[in-house]
């Protein structure tokens, strides 16, 4: 009979290869990023020495901590390994190789006492996502306009409900709901893989230097494959754009993206896309909607 709470032999050679143990390696994880992510998602230092009691390697490490930490640690551990391996895996675009990997994983978290989820993707995927209903689109438009012409004390509020609803409009149900601190709006949705935590910021002045480093630490101060979406509905002084540089982890979006986005009809998810890739092409961290579609039409 299996007792459950306890890892067999069996399902340590499955995690060995599902989670790239092989060599003393996991995953794509560096000796400082491992800290960060045993830090980051369950507040334990990896690297204490209590863990090097079979050696001193990554898998080592992982493999002796999965075998004396108690149950709940376990399968918390084990699925954020998962989700860590499935945002890589999703983000770059690469096909599973392990045989009926999921239903496996979820085998051995059932053997550890734990109820399979009953859905475990790890986002939600351009591909499945509903083409935005233009007629909102445009009903959305009016929206933004009429937020631009608010007094500051109501302006939070509107577009707080404007983000709500333009998310819900393309399918991005965000992971936590968009909430009003001060004179900014966060919260934090998943597409493609990637987590995105979100800043949005409606007051009559442009976002300088100093607003965009702050939210950046922020993004970094998370997990390490999060990313930034910064929206603010003014826009970005230039000078605070060069100040903040480049190769950053954070895209910007002002009220005239977000204005030529629903006039012409896109999704806020091909948008994002396109952001992202010419962020990573170019380094800057803000090109106009008008611009990236204008260039991809005449190539």
């Amino acid at each position: 009979m299996t007792v459950k709470g306890k890892i067999r032999a069996i399902d340590m050679r499955f995690l060995d290869d599902l989670f790239s143990m092989r060599g003393g390696y996991v995953l794509d994880f560096t000796n400082r990023t491992f800290a960060e992510f045993f830090d980051d998602e369950l507040g334990v230092n990896i690297y204490d020495p209590r863990y090097e009691a079979d050696g001193t390697s990554k898998a080592r490490r992982l493999r002796y901590y999965l075998r004396t930490a108690d149950r709940p640690t376990v399968v918390r551990t084990l699925l954020a390994l998962w989700e860590y391996r499935e945002t890589d895996r999703c983000r770059s675009g690469l096909e599973e190789t392990i045989p009926n990997a999921e239903n496996d994983f979820y085998n051995v978290i059932e053997r550890l006492g734990e109820k399979r989820p009953i859905t475990s993707k790890p986002s939600v995927s351009r591909d499945t996502l509903v083409a935005p209903d233009q007629a909102l689109l445009s009903k959305l438009s009016a929206e933004l306009i009429e937020v631009s012409q608010m007094e500051p004390q109501e302006r939070g509020y509107a577009f707080e409900r404007f983000l709500k609803a333009l998310f819900d409009a393309n399918g991005l149900g965000a992971r936590a709901s968009f909430q009003l601190r001060g004179e900014q709006i966060d919260g934090s949705f998943v597409l493609d893989g990637e987590t995105y935590l979100l800043e949005a910021k409606w007051t009559n002045a442009q976002v300088d230097a100093a607003a965009l480093r702050a939210f950046n630490a922020k993004v970094e101060d998370k997990a390490a494959w999060s990313r930034g979406v910064f929206v603010s509905h003014s826009g970005f002084t230039e000078v605070g754009l060069i100040a903040f540089g480049r190769g950053k982890r954070v895209v910007c979006m002002d009220g005239l993206d977000l204005y030529d986005m629903l006039n012409g009809g896109l999704s806020f998810a091909d948008v994002l896309s396109r952001k992202v890739r010419r962020a990573a092409e170019t380094g800057h961290p803000f090109v106009r909607v008008r611009d990236i579609y204008t260039t991809s039409a005449n190539r």
